[in-house]
């Protein structure tokens, strides 16, 4: 049996700035964006497949709201009545509900569960599937947790930054330009068994299995150029041995070219002993990630 053909949906002007200031929109309802979105997508002749990878959905969910609008325009976006009784919060409780879920947790805990909203806010005479809810309908997950990175507000940043990029983006003629790091603890393992090439109608197969090596720790350095890395394993990941490796690069590079290193503020990078030495080799340009280097 074929695919149903979907609904085609054309806009006028009018109604597709309306839409894109629906999705723009910072204090908008997540469900009115999402169908603001769906309805866009069919405008520009996307699949109803297309459109639910697009707005991470179902594809009955789109099929939905397509379906919807081409029959009543712009009203058919609004929640339909329900019959029943009326909400019991309003938007005061739920603005409670939602500032109390983004602010931080009381210590010992690192999340908020429904639970413990609930019974923050006692004084409301919540239940937490009611906050469950309405968290859920505004597509706020505050046991859901993603690592990020948090920087210092510090203006010297800026001029790291622009030091670094400036490197990348506009290198001075004639120089070397190397990145450099240490990994430490890094897994060593190998295949318990060797995988078979492809073959007519079947791909390459790769064994999941593999063995332990235990771990190793390495430092390496890339020639930002050419991509070649050098890599050395290490015992101890100190100055000393940095200051080594450092040596050995020395030896290799051409004498009459200057070198510019981009490197991060690690302990092994910023010891004495690593600074005595770049005094030492002048020809050593530093791109610090900060200016504790200095």
């Amino acid at each position: 049996m074929g695919q149903a053909m979907a609904v085609a949906v054309v806009l006028d002007e009018a109604t597709r700035r309306r839409l894109e200031r629906t999705v723009a929109s910072a204090s908008g309802q997540v469900r009115q964006a999402l169908r603001a979105r769906i309805v866009l997508g069919a405008a520009d002749e996307l699949t109803n497949g297309q459109i639910a990878v697009a707005c991470a959905t179902s594809v009955n969910t789109v099929r939905k709201w397509r379906g919807r609008f081409a029959l009543h325009g712009l009203p058919g976006l609004d929640d339909a009545h329900r019959p029943g009784r009326p909400k019991l919060y309003g938007p005061q409780a739920r603005v409670q509900i939602v500032a109390t879920a983004t602010s931080a947790p009381p210590y010992p805990e690192s999340t908020w569960s429904h639970r413990r909203i609930a019974g923050r806010l006692a004084d409301l005479g919540i239940s937490s599937s009611q906050v469950g809810r309405i968290l859920n309908d505004l597509d706020i997950r505050p046991h859901r947790v993603r690592g990020w990175l948090t920087r210092r507000d510090d203006p010297a940043f800026w001029e790291r930054t622009i030091d670094v990029c400036g490197l990348y983006l506009a290198p001075p003629p004639g120089t070397v330009r190397i990145s450099i790091d240490e990994k430490t603890s890094v897994q060593a393992k190998s295949r318990k068994y060797a995988g078979r090439s492809a073959a007519v109608g079947r791909p390459a197969r790769q064994e999941f299995e593999y063995i332990r090596h235990g771990t190793v720790s390495i430092i390496a350095a890339m020639d930002i150029d050419t991509g070649q890395v050098i890599t050395e394993p290490i015992s101890r990941n100190n100055s000393v041995t940095f200051v080594e490796f450092l040596g050995r690069l020395d030896a290799a590079i051409d004498p009459a070219k200057e070198i510019h290193l981009v490197l991060d503020n690690g302990s092994s990078h910023t010891a004495k002993h690593t600074k005595a030495w770049f005094q030492a080799h002048p020809r050593w340009q530093r791109i610090p990630a900060s200016p504790m280097f200095r």
